[in-house]
């Protein structure tokens, strides 16, 4: 990957258990245009409230992240120790402090060890001559069991560029966003408000398209960087590059989505729920997140247990118009119910055979309209609920 102008660093810093790094920065050159979506959680972490304000400005040169510690619940002392860390990246880089975005995952309630913090930050500004995009990855895991990277290359006006990211998060998944962080970096030149606009739209069908477990987390943060140092002429709105740019990017976030439910907490299946036909995409998107949500259908997933009547009444409660007579349901290529009623014959040993595999996909048509929408999520296992009650010892 051939991305330019931007300098990655990760350290130990004694906020996770030790061998693992667990505190990070991403440095840009020069200022670069900045937009982020954060979680719509009514709690919200100190770093969320901080680079919620910073990101007004539409400049950044730095992202201090850590994980470990979500620095939420945390109050005035927990305010004061993103802006104390934040500030310190600042001067060390010689920077303005409102340019640093801030950002943290981890347990909840706990206050961040502050001093142990300072004391790396210098290491941690002295490595970015020999970081990568992978110390970046790794340094934010907390139970993900591999580091989550995505990269690619375009071309503008003749002038290559690149678009690559990061993300982390396995459990506490759910729109909006999910619990998980995911930065974003690109040395194309991009008009702010077509990025903005790309960049919302890129995450809809991406992080806003993933569920593990229902739940939204305190810290949610998914931002990009675009520093303009690949030279090509500003990439506009409504030009060919636009939409190439676009594209590269949505393929960036939901390749990143799509690993983080592929590694959801105790998961042993990839599952993609299409909904058709429903009477709009609201109601489409309604339905699909109610299957992808419902605690049965994701234990009957685990179970290989092809129990069609529990996605047919995740889809009556969903708050999407229904007729249940015109309902049906494919395991991949295997109709489950026609009509609203069960095929019969092979369709039960079949979808059972469907659901032993990996990855499959659950398709409803509703009937009614032209409404689609696609979520991916993955099954319930008793991994799940050994991790989640193991997770803070």
């Amino acid at each position: 990957m051939d991305i330019k102008g931007f300098q990655f660093s990760a350290i130990e810093a004694a906020i996770k258990k030790p061998g693992r790094k667990d505190l990070a920065l991403i440095f840009s050159e020069t200022p670069a245009t900045t937009v982020a979506v954060f979680t719509l959680n009514a709690v919200k972490a100190a770093p969320v409230l901080i680079s919620m304000e910073r990101i007004k400005g539409g400049k950044s040169q730095a992202l201090l992240v850590n994980s470990g510690n979500a620095n939420a619940c945390t109050g005035t002392q927990g305010m004061n120790a993103a802006r104390i860390t934040s500030q310190m990246v600042a001067e060390g880089l010689g920077i303005p402090d409102e340019t640093v975005q801030v950002s943290s995952t981890g347990v909840i309630g706990v206050q961040m060890p502050l001093e142990r913090i300072k004391a790396s930050i210098p290491a941690l500004i002295e490595g970015l001559s020999s970081g990568t995009l992978d110390d970046i990855a790794q340094a934010i895991m907390t139970t993900d069991t591999f580091p989550k990277m995505e990269a690619r290359s375009g071309v503008a006006d003749g002038t290559s560029y690149c678009v690559a990211g990061v993300a982390k998060g396995a459990g506490m998944i759910m729109p909006n966003m999910a619990t998980m962080l995911s930065f974003i970096i690109t040395d194309a030149a991009v008009e702010p408000v077509f990025l903005d606009k790309a960049f919302r739209r890129a995450v809809d069908t991406s992080f806003n398209a993933i569920t593990v477990d229902g739940d939204m987390s305190t810290n949610d943060t998914c931002l990009i960087m675009a520093n303009a140092m690949a030279g090509n002429p500003l990439i506009t709105e409504g030009t060919p590059e636009a939409i190439a740019f676009e594209s590269l990017l949505s393929e960036v976030l939901l390749s990143l989505a799509r690993q983080i439910v592929r590694d959801g907490e105790g998961a042993t299946k990839f599952v993609q729920i299409r909904v058709n036909g429903a009477k709009n995409n609201a109601d489409a998107k309604r339905a699909a997140m109610a299957i992808a949500n419902s605690s049965l259908v994701k234990t009957a997933f685990f179970g290989q247990d092809a129990n069609w009547g529990r996605i047919f009444a995740a889809v009556g409660y969903s708050g999407a118009e229904v007729d249940p007579s015109k309902l049906s349901l494919h395991f991949d290529d295997v109709c489950m119910a026609k009509n609203g009623v069960f095929s019969g014959g092979d369709a039960e040993q079949l979808g059972s055979a469907v659901l032993k595999n990996k990855e499959f996909s659950v398709v409803v048509d509703c009937g009614l309209g032209s409404g689609t929408a696609t979520i991916y999520t993955s099954d319930l296992s008793h991994d799940y609920v050994s991790i989640n009650a193991d997770y803070r010892t």
